[in-house]
């Protein structure tokens, strides 16, 4: 159970992170703020709590792997390296220009802390299984973890992965699977509705348990759970609002959207009074 002081703690990094995430879209105009905002409170708990990393140097071998399959979600991870130090705060400035360090998916050459390049939809969880298999099979105490995106999960090659992982018994792997119920072209469940992801896991031998991806207390239970499962990869499908804590991209489709910088400007302030 997460103290009073780690839980507010928690809650002040979350809010640091959508503000810093609306702010990169602001300036460039655009973006995808749904599904960054999302993950944010997961990522709060990750980073803030969870996850073993050094920002002076992302490379440390000891360190846990983030591997952000829904490669468009960079601008909140982008947010939260920067608060922790991976980089300068003025990177954000520059989202997606000509240029960049940050470009608008995450990728590994460019900024510190991106531990894999993610782009094409669907692609990585595969990785994140070749990257934990490799790790088991040195020996080595790292910890995987990889989100994916309820549309992208419609990707067949996510589902070979996941056998895979089962069978590979990849318990040092543990998936995100950010169930926000929108995608591009419509709602999730309209193009093809996955109905329980919980269960379609389980069936293929993963230790699965689905959470308020919002709730800080049962994502840290969650993954300390997960952490100490053993002989099975692990699942946490999080029940999230697309475009959480942004006033605007709660009220609208919101997979990818022009945003003004009075839209964003309000939604910041509404940040900063909560």
């Amino acid at each position: 159970m997460l103290k009073k002081e780690e839980l507010v703690k928690l809650q002040e990094f979350a809010k640091e992170i959508r503000i810093k995430t609306i702010h990169q879209m602001k300036i460039r105009g655009f973006g995808h703020i749904g599904g960054a905002m999302s993950i944010v409170d997961v990522l709060s708990v990750l980073y803030g709590k969870r996850m073993r990393y050094d920002p002076k140097n992302p490379n440390l071998p000891e360190r846990d792997w983030l591997i952000c399959s829904k490669g468009h979600a960079g601008p909140a991870i982008y947010a939260a390296l920067a608060i922790k130090g991976f980089f300068p705060m003025e990177w954000l400035d520059t989202l997606n220009q000509p240029g960049t360090r940050l470009p608008s998916h995450c990728d590994h050459k460019k900024t510190p802390g991106i531990d894999v390049t993610t782009g094409s939809l669907g692609q990585g969880l595969s990785v994140a299984c070749g990257v934990a298999l490799g790790k088991k099979q040195r020996g080595e105490n790292n910890t995987i973890y990889c989100f994916m995106g309820d549309g992208e999960s419609q990707e067949g090659q996510n589902w070979e992965a996941i056998t895979f992982a089962a069978q590979h018994k990849l318990d040092n792997l543990i998936l995100f699977v950010d169930n926000n119920k929108m995608q591009l072209d419509d709602m999730t469940e309209s193009i093809e509705n996955m109905e329980s992801f919980v269960e379609k896991f389980r069936s293929f031998h993963w230790d699965a348990v689905e959470i308020d991806g919002h709730d800080f207390e049962a994502i840290d239970t969650a993954i300390e759970q997960a952490q100490s499962m053993k002989g099975k990869p692990s699942v946490i499908v999080i029940d999230t609002i697309k475009g959480k804590g942004c006033r605007f991209a709660e009220e609208m489709w919101n997979h990818h959207v022009s945003i003004t910088e009075k839209q964003a400007d309000e939604a910041i302030a509404l940040l900063e009074q909560a």
